[in-house]
C-alpha cells in the first residue's frame, strides 16, 4: 500500500478522501487530488470503466449538435479540453477528421445552418494543430465513394477519437503512482458521518475494510443519487435522468480513415467510425431507461435503427445479422423527464455538502470534459480539508503519454506515427501490426511492458489470438485486470478478433491462464484486496 494511506490497527485505512466510483469522473478525481499531496482511497464496485466510461462513442470532441440547443459554454469548455488531452495522451488519443454528408430530406439541416455552426466550432476555443472545416465535394473526395448517389456535397470538420476505457485505466494508474490506493471490486457498503470525518465499510472478495475519510466524493455515476441516499439520506438538489445509449459494430463500411456523421429524419445525428482497423462502429441512440443499472443492453429496435441509419447513408447494406459486437451504457444526465433524451444537457454539476464532514457529489459529466470537472471538485475539496495548492493536470500527460519529454506537447500528437515506426524498427522481429497496437495501448511505457524482451519466444504463449502471456501478465499485475472480460472488452478490444462462436472458448481459456496466474503469485481475490491496502 501507498505511504499516504497507511493501514492503522487491523483492516482500517485512513485518508483524506474517499472516492467512490471507478469510472472517468471517479478516477480522474482521484488522480487530481493525488497529485495535490492528499491521501486517497478510490472505490469501485466492478472493474474500472466496466459501465458508462467504455459505453461511449470513443470521441473527444467538443459536441457540434450542442450548438443547436445553445450550450456554447458547454462546448467551448470541451474544445478547450479536446486541446489539453490530444496532448496529454497522444498514444490512446489521436485526430479524426469527421464528414457531414448533404443532401435534400427530412432532418438534413440547411447548409448555411451547418457552415455557421462550423464557422462557432471553429472559433469558439483555440486550436493549435487540428485544421479547420472545409466544403467537400463528394464526387471528388474518396469519403463519398461508400455514399449513395444523392450525396453530392458534404462538410468536414475536426475532432478526436479516444480509448474510452483506457483513458480510466491511465487515470487510475497515475493516480495510484502519486501514492492513491485503488480498490476494484470492492463496494462502499456503509456510511457513518460525523462532524469532522467519515467512517466507511468497504466490502471486496470477502473482506470487510474500514476507511476513516474526511472527504467522499460520490462520483457513481447512474448509481449517484442512490448512493447520496446512503452518504446523507436524501437524493440530489435536481433529478438525475438516466438515458441509455447503445453502439452496434459492423464490418468494415470504408476503408479511408475520416469518420461520418450522418443527420437523420428525427433530427439526431448518428456517427460512423473506423475502429479497430477491420470494423465501423455505429452509435449512439438515446432512450431513457429505468431498469437494472447491471445490465444494460442494446434493444432489437436500437439495433434496427442504428442499421436504418447506416443504410440511409451508404451503399452497402447492414442487418442486425451483420453485427460483430453491440454494447450499452447509461449516462447520468442533469435534466428532467420529458422532452426529448438526446436534447438533454451533457454539461456536469457539482453539488457540495458541508452538513459535517465534506461530501462532494458529480452529476452529470461526458468523458471529454473529465480532466477540468476534476480539477474544479478538487478545487473545492483541497480548501475544504485545510490545503491550498493549485491545479496541474492541464500540464501533465498521461502514463505512456510523455513520448518526447515530460511536457505535453502537439509533437506527440503530429509525429505519433513516426514515434511508432521507430518501435518497430527496434522490434523489428514482431509483427508490425502488433508494434503499432502495443504502441496505442501503451505509449512512453511500451519497453516496460515488453520487460526484457529479446525474442518472439519471450512474448510467452499466444492465448487468445493477439494476446500473448507477456501483455496479459502485465495487465493482471498493473492494470487491475482479473477476469477475461476485464482484458478482452476493456484493456484491450481483442474480443472484436474472435467471432462470436468462439468467444466463450477464448474467455475460458483466458480464465484458466488468469486463475493459473494467480495461484502461481498467491494472489487469490481475497489476498489481493487485502495486499492493496498492506
Amino acid at each position: 500500500m501507498s505511504e499516504h494511506a497507511r493501514g492503522r490497527a487491523g483492516r482500517r485505512i485512513d485518508c483524506d478522501v474517499l472516492v467512490v466510483g471507478g469510472g472517468i469522473n471517479g478516477a480522474g478525481i482521484a488522480r487530481d487530488a493525488s497529485g495535490r499531496g492528499l491521501r486517497v482511497v478510490l472505490c469501485e464496485k466492478d472493474d474500472l470503466a466496466q459501465h458508462t466510461s467504455s459505453a461511449s462513442s470513443k470521441l473527444i470532441h467538443g459536441g457540434l449538435r450542442y450548438l443547436e440547443q445553445y450550450h456554447f459554454g458547454l462546448v467551448r469548455k470541451a474544445l478547450a479540453e479536446r486541446e489539453v488531452l490530444l496532448k496529454s495522451g497522444p498514444h490512446i488519443i489521436r485526430p479524426l477528421r469527421f464528414v457531414m454528408p448533404i443532401a435534400p430530406g427530412a432532418g438534413m439541416r440547411p447548409a448555411w445552418m451547418i457552415r455557421a455552426g462550423l464557422f462557432l466550432y471553429d472559433h469558439l476555443a483555440r486550436r493549435d494543430f487540428l485544421p479547420g472545416s472545409e466544403a467537400l465535394s463528394l464526387q471528388e473526395h474518396p469519403a463519398g465513394a461508400p455514399l449513395q448517389p444523392q450525396f453530392r456535397r458534404a462538410f468536414a470538420y475536426s475532432d478526436a477519437w479516444v480509448d474510452d476505457a483506457r483513458l480510466v485505466v491511465l487515470a487510475a494508474i497515475d493516480a495510484r503512482e502519486r501514492g492513491a490506493t485503488i480498490l476494484t471490486r470492492t463496494r462502499c457498503t456503509q456510511l457513518e458521518r460525523e462532524a469532522q470525518r467519515w467512517t466507511a465499510t468497504l466490502q471486496g472478495a470477502g473482506e470487510e475494510l474500514r476507511v476513516q475519510a474526511r472527504c467522499v466524493v460520490n462520483a457513481a455515476g447512474p448509481w449517484a443519487a442512490s448512493f447520496l441516499g446512503l452518504a446523507a439520506g436524501r437524493t440530489g438538489a435536481r433529478a438525475l435522468r438516466l438515458v441509455k445509449g447503445s453502439h452496434i459494430v459492423v464490418p468494415r463500411l470504408f476503408t479511408h480513415d475520416s469518420a461520418y456523421i450522418l443527420q437523420q429524419p428525427d433530427g439526431r445525428i448518428v456517427f460512423a467510425i473506423p475502429y479497430e482497423g477491420q470494423f465501423t462502429l455505429v452509435g449512439t441512440t438515446d432512450v431513457d431507461y429505468q431498469g437494472d443499472l447491471d445490465r444494460v443492453a442494446i434493444g432489437d429496435a436500437e439495433v434496427d435503427y442504428l442499421c436504418d441509419a447506416v443504410n440511409r447513408a451508404f451503399t452497402r447494406r447492414i442487418g442486425p445479422e451483420d453485427l460483430v459486437w453491440s454494447y450499452a451504457g447509461v449516462r447520468p444526465l442533469i435534466g428532467e423527464e420529458g422532452g426529448s433524451a438526446s436534447s438533454t444537457s451533457r454539461d456536469y454539476r457539482l453539488e457540495t455538502d458541508r452538513n459535517g464532514a465534506p461530501l462532494l457529489s458529480v452529476f452529470g459529466g461526458k468523458v471529454t470534459t473529465f480532466r477540468k470537472l476534476a480539477e474544479q471538485a478538487v478545487d473545492w475539496i483541497a480548501p475544504a480539508l485545510g490545503r491550498r495548492v493549485p491545479g496541474w493536470t492541464d500540464q501533465a500527460c498521461l502514463p505512456g503519454g510523455d513520448l518526447f519529454g515530460r511536457q505535453p506537447s502537439a509533437r506527440a500528437v503530429r509525429d505519433f506515427e513516426a514515434w511508432t515506426r521507430t518501435r518497430q524498427q527496434q522490434y523489428a522481429a514482431l509483427p508490425p501490426a502488433l508494434v503499432a497496437r502495443y504502441a496505442r495501448a501503451y505509449g512512453s511505457r511500451l519497453g516496460a511492458m515488453l520487460g526484457h524482451y529479446r525474442s518472439r519466444a519471450d512474448l510467452g504463449e499466444e492465448i487468445v489470438p493477439g494476446l500473448f502471456e507477456i501483455e496479459a501478465d502485465w495487465l493482471a499485475r498493473h492494470e487491475w485486470a482479473h477476469t477475461a472480460e476485464d482484458i478482452l472488452w476493456r484493456r484491450t478490444k481483442l474480443g472484436l478478433f474472435v467471432s462470436p462462436a468462439r468467444r466463450p472458448d477464448a474467455a475460458r481459456r483466458l480464465e484458466a491462464w488468469l486463475a493459473a496466474w494467480a495461484a502461481r503469485r498467491g494472489t487469490s481475490a481475497p489476498a489481493a484486496f487485502m495486499r492493496a491496502i498492506d
